[in-house]
């Protein structure tokens, strides 16, 4: 005597089991394509939900809004008589490249992000960071989205993504801003690189391209760093300005010179390597390097993220 089937279960005329809905009950490759497309779900509604925010619309503007300070600002030195090249803002005191802006608009990208770089790209990280799980535990809303068949780690893994969405997006913001000032407020033409050596005006764009994604990605160290710091605690605030205040402790220790020997471990040390795309040849070697140790940083912090937040419990 055969052993009956289960309700809602029925076999077709190939033996493979389905319920009722027609979904082979046993089809693993039906169960990963609905775990994929539940992941994406939820990558798709925390990139959305972090872009839409008033707070980060506010961050990108400030941001957006800096390289056109920078370019009124050298506009009204030159304009006035001054050199671009001594003095003002483009003396050796100012960012890099700036000295080259009334040259070129194309510049002002690179000046813009070296400008950048050292506070205001990585502050507007570590509020994104630093609030992502603790304002959800903050709000009251980091329970209801465990309930959800999401998973701790999972939604991790979708909140920390969603952190690197926005370093691309804060850094191609700059970028952009920068470009589009540049061409309105100077002349665009070929590209004389640090070597001296000089490129097409379509080449150097590219390789702004490519500045603004490795300024980026030097920022995927510290978002590891800061989501760490959110899942220590349940107020958005305090997390955001731990993780800034950690940003400027550090900054304040890699300017000390008896403390050279731990510089190069530091996550901003790198940095500003990027200035070697600028180079004809390229020198990766100190953008390889600032790679690595962000690697090494995200690895760290992330795991100590997900392992904080897998044995945490939450009660509000």
């Amino acid at each position: 005597m055969s052993r009956a089937e289960p309700t809602g279960v029925r076999a077709d005329a190939t033996g493979v089991r389905a319920d009722a809905t027609g979904v082979p009950t046993d089809a693993t490759g039906v169960r990963g394509a609905r775990n994929l497309l539940w992941t994406f779900g939820i990558l798709r509604s925390e990139v959305t939900t972090t872009l839409r925010r008033w707070r980060t619309l506010a961050l990108l503007g400030v941001l957006a809004a800096v390289p056109v300070l920078i370019g009124i600002a050298v506009r009204i030195e030159t304009g006035g008589g001054g050199d671009g090249a001594s003095g003002g803002a483009g003396g050796p005191a100012g960012p890099a490249f700036l000295t080259q802006v009334t040259n070129n608009g194309l510049f002002l990208v690179f000046a813009a992000l070296a400008a950048t770089l050292p506070v205001f790209l990585p502050m507007a990280v570590g509020v994104v960071a630093g609030d992502s799980i603790a304002g959800e535990a903050n709000g009251g809303t980091l329970r209801y989205l465990l309930v959800a068949p999401a998973g701790r780690t999972r939604l991790l893994l979708a909140k920390y993504a969603s952190v690197l969405v926005f370093c691309l997006v804060a850094t191609l913001v700059v970028a952009a801003s920068a470009l589009a000032v540049g061409a309105l407020l100077f002349p665009l033409g070929e590209v004389t690189t640090i070597s001296g050596t000089r490129i097409g005006f379509g080449e150097g764009l590219v390789r702004a391209g490519l500045i603004a994604v490795v300024v980026a990605a030097s920022l995927t160290g510290f978002a590891a760093l800061g989501l760490f710091i959110s899942t220590l605690t349940g107020s958005g605030i305090a997390a955001m300005a731990a993780t800034v205040g950690l940003l400027i402790t550090v900054q304040i220790l890699g300017s000390i010179p008896q403390l050279s020997a731990v510089h190069p471990y530091l996550f901003p040390h790198y940095w500003l390597s990027f200035a070697d795309l600028l180079r004809d040849p390229v020198h990766g070697d100190e953008i390889v390097r600032n790679l690595g140790l962000q690697g090494v940083y995200a690895a760290v912090f992330g795991s100590a993220a997900w392992a904080r937040f897998t044995a945490k419990d939450i009660t509000a």
